[in-house]
């Protein structure tokens, strides 16, 4: 019984391996291009707003937050199918900058 609460206790408290890496500026403004070129023919406020968040961002992860934010501006622009295709198109940019568990297409 005690074997299995230290088992237990090593597990929680075992530090964990980073199994991403961090973004360095050039790489950051590489997926930030790639997110600007997916809404770039989108117009209006949001979409300014949103060029405005991208540059912005700090990190890899905020950029991947900010998804949802493009889907939105990309489906009224044009159709939800077509802002589904373009997000799933940016999975690659952000493959090894963001938990690989996050990395799901949009259906």
């Amino acid at each position: 019984m005690i074997q299995r609460i230290a088992k237990l206790i090593r597990r929680t408290f075992k530090p964990r391996l980073k199994s991403v890496r961090t973004a360095t500026l050039k790489d950051l403004q590489a997926i930030r291009s790639a997110m600007n070129g997916c809404v770039s023919d989108c117009e209006g406020l949001q979409a300014q707003r949103l060029h405005l968040k991208i540059t912005s961002a700090a990190s890899a992860q905020d950029l991947w937050m900010l998804r949802n934010d493009a889907y939105l501006v990309i489906s009224q622009a044009h159709s939800q199918s077509e802002a589904a295709a373009r997000i799933n198109r940016l999975i690659d940019a952000f493959d090894g900058w963001v938990e690989p568990r996050q990395l799901v297409k949009i259906r």
